[in-house]
């Protein structure tokens, strides 16, 4: 769909409509296209799970750190 700046600004929910439906706007200024309007792409879902074996969480992880580590924190 082809519409001029005035008509987008005067009917931009009409259009975003259009848009979430998957049609592609083309805005257009003395009949020169300027932009196009699109539909963002939906994030991708993040697998969990996938670097299960990969690394193993230390018997100590939840131990106080060393002091000297500990006193860089708070400097």
């Amino acid at each position: 769909m082809e519409v001029n700046v005035h008509e987008a600004k005067t009917h931009l929910s009409r259009l975003l409509d259009s848009v979430e439906r998957g049609e592609e706007v083309i805005i257009m200024r003395s009949n020169v296209p300027i932009a196009r309007l699109v539909a963002v792409a939906a994030p991708k879902r993040r697998e969990l799970g996938w670097a299960r074996g990969e690394f193993t969480v230390p018997e100590d992880f939840n131990e106080a750190l060393p002091p000297e580590l500990e006193d860089a924190f708070y400097r």
